[in-house]
């Protein structure tokens, strides 16, 4: 067992992998990674934030304790910690056939109209409240059985008024499963989303669901198929000269989507000429919109130009262009909250301990809630415990506590 509690989760995968023989490229390929990605873990550039995947390094590694690994925290997500209250309703929610929801579960039709409404009001909660998971946790398992019951009751125009709105819904159970570490139930989610939409013909919402699949395939680290999926679907639905601006929306997002993919399966050329593509498509927007809540305009490419920078590895270059990037604040608050941990990490790798306080404090600020949910932001604050200085301790603590980290220091 290793007894440097103040190295992190990469610098013990690189001691173990030393120590079994193994190369970076070896590793890589027995845990389905590449020789880069296993670059970046061990130097911090990236985090490895599942559970299974930490445990197949173990075994790949000869690890027998996983704390080995984990060091004296686990400082994982909240994807690792016990299960969110409202999961066990939602998951017999979405394991209930739709013809049973109603009975096994609460829920009346309404019109068209309301689910709409309804629909609208939980993302509302979800895009702009700092106390958000458990309102939008407790309302998800009842809107399902009534979008559906809406449905099956909905003729004509309202039928695809009532599809829309299920789509959405499914959407909105996607991005809360995921953040709450449910990626299976997620996928689910985005899954039955993508086929409704497929049956539609409607390229705005086909574009919006392969958005939602390719999110959870990314964060679940199949990160080639996201990318095929991404492609596949942007030939798909490529718009003409007389698209919508949702289209466009949607179909922007999908490009920005494929630039995570891209650079996280070690193809950053490929993902800087997404982003040059999702520009254009921004261009031709004019503005930042949220359409199908996928957070698409100018404003949010820039965002991924830093991401992008960050995740090659060059922080310096990130924090170049994070200079030139005015968050636009009517976007969703957890995009807000993201490009922050993106640029407090930028500030993390280059040294800066101080601007890595800042960040931290206004990521707190910000989001309360959300501030837990972010390996990197765990990470960074038990690095800085390691090595407190009188000039930041009190905001340091003050940050450790409130994610429940302080007991690391």
């Amino acid at each position: 067992m290793i007894d440097y509690p103040e190295l992190s989760i990469g610098e013990r995968i690189r001691y173990f992998r030393n120590r079994a023989g193994k190369s970076q490229a070896a590793l890589g390929g027995l845990v389905g990674r590449s020789e880069d990605w296993v670059s970046k873990v061990e130097r911090g550039v990236i985090s490895v934030d599942r559970l299974s995947l930490l445990l197949e390094i173990g075994r790949v590694l000869g690890v027998s304790d996983l704390s080995d690994l984990t060091g004296p925290s686990l400082t994982m997500t909240l994807a690792s910690g016990p299960e969110h209250p409202a999961v066990p309703a939602i998951r017999l929610a979405l394991s209930t056939p739709p013809s049973l929801l109603g009975g096994r579960l609460p829920g009346e039709p309404v019109s068209a109209g309301e689910l709409d409404q309804h629909v609208r009001d939980a993302w509302s909660v979800y895009e702009t409240q700092t106390e958000r998971y458990g309102p939008v946790g407790e309302r998800l398992p009842r809107l399902l059985a009534e979008a559906y019951l809406t449905l099956r009751k909905s003729t004509g125009p309202d039928e695809m008024s009532a599809v829309r709105s299920l789509v959405s819904l499914l959407h909105l159970h996607q991005v809360f499963l995921r953040r709450v570490g449910e990626r299976k139930l997620s996928l689910i989610a985005a899954d039955r989303a993508m086929q409704i939409a497929d049956e539609t013909e409607d390229p705005a919402l086909i574009a919006a669901s392969a958005w939602n699949v390719c999110g959870i395939l990314t964060s679940s680290g199949d990160v080639r198929e996201s990318l095929d999926l991404a492609r596949s679907t942007i030939d798909h639905c490529r718009p003409g000269d007389d698209a919508t601006p949702d289209h466009l929306s949607a179909f922007g997002a999908l490009h920005l989507a494929a630039v995570i993919a891209a650079v996280r399966s070690t193809n950053a050329p490929a993902a800087w000429d997404l982003l040059r593509e999702a520009g254009t498509v921004a261009d031709r927007l004019g503005r930042d919109r949220n359409d199908w809540h996928t957070s698409f305009g100018p404003c949010n490419v820039r965002m991924h130009g830093v991401h992008l920078a960050a995740e090659e590895g060059d922080a310096h270059e990130a924090l170049r262009l994070a200079d030139d990037v005015e968050v636009n604040p009517e976007l969703p608050l957890e995009r807000r909250t993201r490009y922050l941990v993106e640029v407090m990490h930028s500030h993390r790798l280059t040294g800066d301990d101080f601007g890595t306080i800042y960040m931290l404090r206004r990521i707190l600020e910000e989001s309360p809630e959300e501030i837990a949910y972010f390996t990197l932001v765990r990470e960074a604050v038990v690095a800085l415990l390691k090595r407190e200085r009188p000039q930041y301790r009190r905001d340091l603590r003050q940050i450790a506590e409130h994610i429940g980290v302080l007991a690391a220091a």
